[in-house]
């Protein structure tokens, strides 16, 4: 059993690995964002993840929050929809061969942790995305959760939002870590859910306003689960 498991979990990967490696090659032919949609959608096809997204993206929303549990998200993410998605990573990721280059090449956003002067930079990479029509997408978790319970939030896209006022909206993705975990290599091919929550416009005079989407988000996750036996 699980040596079947292993196998299903290395199809899944090699699946994933071919699809960002067809991404690489037609990224010169396909202007940005079509490239990334193409390889995402080559993604879930070759793994059989179809998605039922609940609520609708915000037409006017300039950045996106997201729960991360898998390595599948970026690629659900750019299916559900057409906008060119701006996604804030760690610099580590930037450099690792194969996979940085994926980022590099539709010019997404490298953050350097615990660098003061490199925030600099970053407001600046996300002031350029912006005045380009693009959607600032990022994990406020920082890194993938193991559980149910999302972790706490990192500062990076809080000071963002304050900085330019953005209007902000937040998804929760549910059962995609069960789908497709590297940590535990399991793969179980199946539905995941999308839920759109409601956009709104960032006020940094309220100091909470961070602290309560997290809340608000954990709460969705929850609620959704608890509705609904097959998300669990």
């Amino acid at each position: 059993m699980k040596t079947f498991a292993l196998v299903k979990f290395y199809y899944a990967t090699i699946m994933i690995f071919l699809s960002m490696a067809f991404m690489i090659i037609i990224f010169p032919f396909f202007p940005r964002p079509y490239a990334q949609k193409i390889g995402a959608w080559f993604i879930r096809l070759l793994i059989f993840i179809p998605v039922k997204v609940k609520g609708k993206m915000d037409p006017d929303v300039q950045m996106l929050v997201l729960n991360h549990q898998s390595d599948v998200d970026i690629g659900v993410m750019e299916t559900i929809t057409m906008r060119d998605l701006a996604w804030v990573a760690k610099k580590e990721l930037f450099d690792v061969p194969f996979f940085g280059l994926m980022l590099k090449l539709p010019k997404d956003i490298a953050v350097e942790r615990d660098n003061k002067s490199a925030l600099v930079k970053l407001l600046k990479d996300a002031k350029e995305r912006l005045d380009d029509g693009r959607v600032i997408t990022i994990f406020p978790e920082g890194t993938r959760s193991s559980g149910k319970k999302m972790l706490p939030f990192k500062a990076g896209a809080q000071m963002l939002a304050n900085k330019y006022s953005l209007r902000v909206q937040p998804l929760v993705l549910i059962n995609t870590a069960h789908s497709y975990n590297s940590k535990t290599k399991q793969y179980n091919p199946g539905r995941v859910k999308a839920v759109f929550m409601d956009a709104f416009n960032v006020d940094k005079r309220d100091k909470d306003w961070y602290k309560n989407l997290r809340i608000s988000m954990q709460k969705v996750y929850d609620d959704e689960l608890a509705n609904s036996s097959s998300d669990r």
